[in-house]
């Protein structure tokens, strides 16, 4: 039996004062209440379409990437490298991918990816831009399947590189920047897949990363103290999302992912926090973590 999509709410419509000036700043709306019921009809439209959980409790407005202390570590990359990429997975409105640039990441090393080309399409709409005001590139499709990102063998096989500044707006997938990358932000992401594809997701974006000390992969997503399922408020008991622990998180990445004895080494840092959710009416428990190469 399939689930009913619940109906929006907008009595779960908040914007923190910080979040207000962000969207204020890029949508040139500076009346509050003109500025939500703006937001309100580009919600309505998206999740009339994509009826995801993130777009009805409006996920796609949070500032999240600037909370996280994986985006510190990034932005000191813009001092370290020459012409960082940026890749923001698992995007959907693009709000983040537009903090970066906002908070000096140069828009044209900015790659923003999701599944489907619409959630970038109503990114333009909610604020008020268009591919020649906002070029920052974009990539729709699946990670998982071999057209997003063609597999490897191992990662450790992949040919560094960083001399190449390949032109992001020309891409139609992720295979050229096999070590092109220097940060990933992937927020809201692991999440959605069970325990067996969080771990393939990782060994996936590792392939992308610059492999020299700095790189990082950093994010929030689902969490519980022990590792299990969270069961989702009015869906079926098999639709559980499955959480890592901290522990479990810090195992996955620096035992399966990098392995013992490899050359290069991580530092994995995870912080578990306390949420009281209103969707879920209750506690829920998120992780923030980043992953940096340190050696």
């Amino acid at each position: 039996m399939s689930s009913i999509k619940p109906e929006l709410d907008p009595s779960l419509y908040v914007l923190h004062p910080d979040e207000t000036e962000f969207f204020q700043q890029l949508t040139g709306i500076k009346d509050e209440e003109e500025l939500k019921q703006h937001i309100l009809n580009v919600q309505a439209k998206a999740y009339a379409i994509y009826g995801y959980p993130c777009i009805r409790c409006f996920g796609f407005m949070r500032m999240k990437i600037s909370r996280l202390p994986g985006y510190h570590k990034a932005l000191k990359l813009l001092q370290e490298r020459h012409n960082p990429i940026l890749l923001d997975i698992g995007c959907c409105f693009g709000n983040d991918s537009r903090k970066a640039v906002v908070d000096g990441w140069p828009v044209d090393k900015v790659l923003a990816s999701d599944l489907r080309q619409g959630f970038w399409d109503y990114g333009h709409e909610l604020f008020k831009s268009t591919p020649a005001t906002f070029p920052a590139a974009f990539i729709a499709g699946d990670i998982f399947e071999p057209t997003m990102l063609a597999p490897a063998s191992t990662w450790t096989e992949i040919p560094t590189s960083t001399s190449v500044s390949p032109d992001l707006s020309s891409l139609t997938s992720l295979t050229p920047l096999r070590n092109q990358i220097s940060a990933i932000h992937a927020s809201s992401f692991f999440h959605l897949f069970d325990e067996e594809r969080q771990l393939e997701l990782a060994k996936r974006l590792t392939s992308l990363l610059v492999l020299e000390k700095g790189s990082v992969i950093f994010g929030q997503h689902g969490s519980r103290p022990e590792k299990g399922f969270r069961k989702r408020r009015g869906a079926p008991e098999e639709k559980g999302m499955f959480c890592h622990s901290p522990e479990t998180w810090k195992h996955l990445w620096m035992q399966e992912v990098f392995g013992v004895g490899q050359k290069v080494q991580v530092k994995v840092n995870t912080e578990l926090i306390e949420w009281k959710s209103r969707m879920e009416n209750g506690t829920v428990w998120v992780m923030n973590w980043f992953v940096e190469m340190s050696k």
